[in-house]
């Protein structure tokens, strides 16, 4: 199990992205037609990555939606586990089939 906390897709866009080449939020926001609020919620890390961000990302930066969707995928599941012990609880089912 991972123990390092993983980036949010927002921190990698930001970093890898958006500073390297030089472009504000709101070119970006324009290029992906969506609200300069709805990207800044992502790159703040308030918002996650959807399928839909994901394929827009994918097309405007040559990347694949996986890239993205794995990142915040990745990123869930790192807080889910850290944040809820519900799910410790669960019992075991054995799978008998044959």
């Amino acid at each position: 199990m991972k123990t390092r906390q993983p980036a949010h897709p927002g921190r990698i866009l930001k970093n890898m992205y958006i500073k390297p080449l030089g472009i504000t939020i709101t070119m970006l926001a324009d290029t992906l037609k969506v609200s300069r609020k709805a990207l800044s919620m992502i790159i703040n890390e308030r918002k996650a990555v959807t399928t839909e961000m994901a394929l827009r990302l994918s097309q405007a930066f040559d990347t694949t939606p996986d890239l993205w969707l794995n990142l915040q995928k990745n990123y869930d599941l790192f807080y889910t586990r850290q944040n809820s012990k519900e799910w410790q609880a669960i019992p075991r089912i054995a799978c008998l089939a044959k």
